[in-house]
């Protein structure tokens, strides 16, 4: 069977068309008459940890505690409801007369998940971060935080993670997880 060639053509494109009228000139100011916003020569970071002084909240008391190795929250003596975060009033009965009492510092996976990439802006070489919700054992209580110990691809749900306080930069003190075993 013979070969066929094939071959392209192109089409012609077509003049374009000149209006009768055309468009007035705009002329456009050379000078500067308002000076152009500068940007900010720091950058100012979003703070994901609270404030921890008395003059500044009033659950100062976690901070300190936690700094001092014991982690706290608060409980309604009325309808003894155990209160995460800790607060300074109920909020089934608005009472305002919390007690303070120790959480247990172990507990398990419930869930994690790993930040790979697109950390926010100044973690970004905290990179991978993980964190998981956390059981704590003997209370009905399922707490958010940050896990360390072990890589995000070796951490299991159901393992066990201890409370752990660490310092901030800034003098300030937090808690996140670590993941045992």
């Amino acid at each position: 069977m013979p070969a066929l060639a094939v071959t392209k053509r192109r089409a012609k494109k077509a003049p374009r068309a000149v209006s009768e009228t055309a468009a007035p000139k705009i002329e456009v100011p050379t000078e500067r008459t308002a000076e152009a916003p500068k940007k900010p020569t720091t950058l100012t970071l979003l703070d994901f940890f609270p404030q921890e002084e008395s003059q500044q909240t009033r659950v100062s008391r976690f901070f300190t505690e936690l700094r001092a190795g014991r982690f706290m929250t608060t409980r309604c003596p009325k309808d003894k409801k155990l209160l995460w975060p800790p607060r300074v009033t109920c909020p089934q009965c608005h009472a305002e007369e919390l007690d303070w009492v120790e959480l247990p510092q172990r507990g398990h996976l419930y869930a994690f998940s790993a930040l790979l990439a697109g950390a926010p802006l100044g973690m970004e070489a905290d990179l991978p971060i993980t964190v998981g919700l956390v059981d704590l054992e003997g209370v009905p209580l399922r707490l958010f935080g940050r896990l360390v110990g072990a890589p995000w691809n070796e951490i299991r749900v159901g393992q066990r993670v201890r409370v752990e306080p660490f310092d901030l930069a800034d003098g300030r003190v937090f808690y996140r997880f670590h993941v045992e075993g």
